[in-house]
C-alpha cells in the first residue's frame, strides 16, 4: 500500500522493490524515502547489518521524524567474508563460484524509529545451501544481469532460486525483509492491530 508521504502511516527508508513488495503485505499505508546514508559500517555480518539499518533509518528520520521510519540492510556472509553487491560481472562470477555447493548465512538488520524517539531493532539470520553450479550455468546467470544489484550476487525470489538446495530460517529474510521480525517491531510500536480474544 504505497502512498505519498502525506497519506502514509510509515516510511520505508529503502528503494528496494523487493522490500516494498514485502512491506505491502502488512496493509499499512507507507511512503518510500530511500536513505542516502553512507554504508561504511565495519564488523562481522551481524554487527554490520545492525549498524547499517540504524544509520539508514536515522538519516531518513532526521528529515521525516513525524512518521515512524523502517530501515533494513541485508548481507550475505561466507566464513565471515562479507559478500555485498558485486562490483562487476567478474566479481559476481567469483561470488557464485564461492557459494557453489556450500552453506552461507544471510543477515538482515531491521530498525524502526518512531516519533516518540523509541528505537526498536532486530537482526535475523537465515542459512542457505547452494547446489553445485557449473561454469556455464554461472555464466548464463551473470548474463541475465540479475546478480549485479543483489547481495551475494543472487536473488532467491527470481532466477537465482534455482541454485538453492536447502534453507533454514526465514525465506523473506533472504529476499531482504524478514516478515516475522518486522511484524514484531510494528506490533510493539502499535502500528499493527492487536489480536482480539473474541473468537
Amino acid at each position: 500500500m504505497e502512498r505519498p508521504a502525506d497519506e502514509a502511516r510509515l516510511i520505508l527508508a529503502s528503494g528496494s522493490p523487493r522490500r516494498r513488495e514485502l512491506l505491502a503485505h502488512f496493509g499499512i499505508p507507507f511512503a518510500v524515502v530511500p536513505s542516502q546514508a553512507e554504508e561504511n559500517a565495519t564488523g562481522r555480518g551481524l554487527e554490520r547489518v545492525a549498524k547499517l539499518a540504524r544509520l539508514k533509518g536515522e538519516e531518513v528520520f532526521r528529515q521525516h521524524g513525524q512518521l515512524p521510519v523502517l530501515a533494513a540492510d541485508t548481507l550475505v556472509c561466507m566464513d565471515d567474508q562479507v559478500l555485498g553487491k558485486p562490483d562487476d560481472e567478474e566479481d559476481a562470477r567469483r561470488m557464485l563460484r564461492l557459494l557453489s555447493g556450500r552453506w552461507h548465512s544471510v543477515y538482515t538488520g531491521v530498525c524502526l524509529l518512531t516519533p516518540d524517539r523509541a528505537v526498536r531493532e532486530r537482526v535475523e539470520t537465515t542459512r542457505v545451501k547452494f547446489r553445485r553450479l557449473g561454469q556455464a550455468e554461472i555464466e548464463r546467470y551473470v548474463r541475465t544481469g540479475e546478480p549485479m544489484d543483489k547481495a551475494g550476487a543472487y536473488a532467491i525470489q527470481e532466477v537465482g532460486g534455482i541454485f538453492v538446495e536447502r534453507i533454514e530460517g526465514s525465506p523473506s529474510n533472504v529476499v531482504g525483509l524478514p516478515l516475522t521480525a518486522v511484524a514484531t517491531l510494528l506490533q510493539a510500536a502499535g502500528l499493527l492491530p492487536e489480536e482480539s480474544d473474541d473468537r
